[in-house]
């Protein structure tokens, strides 16, 4: 009997998955094609030195996506399909702190865990969570509907939930049995034709189109799945020389001179795309939403705490540059600047943000991984010119003498004000938000108990991972530890 594996399956699913979307959103299929144009040019221009953040056969074949769900206990279906796939709930991200508009969502992003997975295939999928309990959004009345209209549908069939657990009890299926899960699952977050009821999904638009789109139709569906691109601010200029209509920013970090670290994105807006909705007396009519939008990221080396206030200080004081008629997030000037003159005042803050970080983040890998600011592994050089002069037991030392090599741990998480800010870019207003009520209380902790499964620190994996490369590296070198 021929098995498949949950690797295999991960990957199948992602590409299907891709497909699907595709044929959905066609300018999706621009953006892969122009991702895969722009990584061979990189590749042809930097050659080795373009794989340092991992090898372009993963850089091309990575995705990920994002969708919605209402409940916990839809959170928890969620969890048991992934979970099929050998991906596991990663992180806490609250975006309704983290954005400025109504974004009443809290996410997890279920992933990929080890090494050797990460490095067959490490497709994620962002996943949000409604939050009706939140009285700053839903009033006593809406939340009591919203919550009703939830717990009434399925987003699920039970047949594919049950092979999703076999698949993750097993960490396998039989050939037909993962044919049968995958057509499931991708059908699953494809986008349904059932029509819309159209009073109520404007009646939560004005609360948020989030919410909308979480809790005013009866599915959920992959709102963008998201290909890799070495060179983003490259790929924003030749998508806006196509005539797609990109968003005014690059999400995240500047572009700059030094190490490229955790995650910048950006995307073309939401596109109007047809919906059959139904009206008050019964009819239904044709209309459009603007929901699903295409993104795309550059991810560069993970930071650690330290690193990640470093950068979060960074990104703070860069809210305090003046800002022009393109808003950025404290990043980079994306394509709003290219061929823009220094007259440009998005231009200008972008160059005073990349100022600060030229000043002020370190410039150099070697002084991410001393500064214990990046995540990295150590592998000591086997092939060292000997010079009498025994290894010392600082990193320091090591790396600067060639007794040690240092590699980037790539970032394989998220940022919170930058899903924030794409979330923002592609909706029509702002919504509704009273911050004269008390937030409703949701942690990781919460999370966790509300799916049945631990969501992970991410920091914990990055530096169980450096921690396992540094022993291995001292017990290498005769060292009792590497300080």
């Amino acid at each position: 009997m021929v098995m498949v594996s949950q690797g295999r399956l991960r990957a199948s699913f992602a590409r299907r998955l891709s497909e699907m979307y595709g044929q959905e959103v066609p300018a999706y299929r621009t953006l892969v094609e122009v991702s895969r144009e722009v990584n061979d040019s990189v590749l042809q221009r930097a050659g080795a030195g373009a794989e340092r953040l991992g090898s372009i056969d993963r850089v091309t074949a990575e995705r990920h996506g994002a969708i919605r769900v209402g409940t916990p206990a839809e959170l928890q279906q969620v969890a048991r399909i992934f979970g099929a796939l050998g991906m596991r709930p990663v992180g806490f991200y609250d975006l309704r702190e983290a954005a400025s508009s109504a974004v009443p969502v809290v996410s997890t992003a279920f992933r990929p865990v080890a090494d050797d997975e990460l490095a067959r295939n490490p497709f994620r999928v962002f996943t949000s969570m409604l939050t009706p309990a939140d009285p700053r959004f839903f009033d006593a009345d809406l939340r009591e509907r919203l919550e009703r209209f939830l717990a009434a549908r399925q987003l699920f069939p039970p047949e594919l939930l049950e092979l999703a657990d076999r698949a993750e009890r097993e960490r396998e299926l039989p050939q037909e049995q993962a044919e049968r899960f995958l057509a499931l699952a991708v059908h699953a977050f494809a986008l349904a034709e059932e029509p819309i009821d159209r009073a109520w999904y404007e009646r939560l638009e004005r609360v948020s189109a989030v919410a909308a789109d979480i809790g005013g139709v009866r599915s959920t569906h992959i709102n963008h799945l998201t290909p890799r691109v070495l060179d983003i601010d490259e790929l924003y200029r030749r998508m806006t020389e196509r005539g797609i209509t990109m968003i005014d920013t690059i999400q995240g970090p500047p572009r700059w001179s030094g190490p490229d670290v955790l995650l910048r994105q950006t995307s073309f807006r939401a596109l109007a795309e047809p919906r059959a909705l139904r009206q008050p007396d019964g009819g239904i009519t044709t209309g459009s939403l603007r929901v699903r939008f295409g993104e795309v990221e550059a991810r560069g080396i993970a930071l650690t705490r330290a690193g990640r206030e470093r950068y979060d200080d960074l990104q703070a004081r860069a809210d305090t540059e003046p800002t022009g008629h393109h808003g950025t997030d404290g990043g980079t000037d994306g394509g709003a600047g290219h061929g823009a003159d220094g007259g440009d005042p998005a231009h200008s803050r972008a160059q005073a943000v990349r100022s600060i970080w030229e000043r002020e983040f370190p410039a150099t890998e070697r002084d991410l991984a001393v500064g214990a600011l990046g995540f990295f592994t150590y592998q000591p050089v086997p092939d060292r010119v000997r010079d009498g002069r025994p290894p010392a037991t600082g990193l320091a030392d090591l790396l600067d003498h060639g007794w040690v090599r240092a590699e980037p741990i790539v970032y394989e998480d998220f940022l919170p004000r930058s899903a924030a800010g794409i979330f923002q870019s592609n909706l029509s207003g702002q919504g509704v938000k009273d911050d004269s009520h008390t937030a409703a209380g949701y942690d990781a902790d919460w999370l966790s108990g509300a799916i049945g499964r631990e969501v992970l620190d991410p920091f914990a994996l990055y530096e169980t991972q450096q921690q396992r490369s540094l022993r291995g590296a001292a017990h290498a070198l005769g060292l009792p530890e590497i300080t």
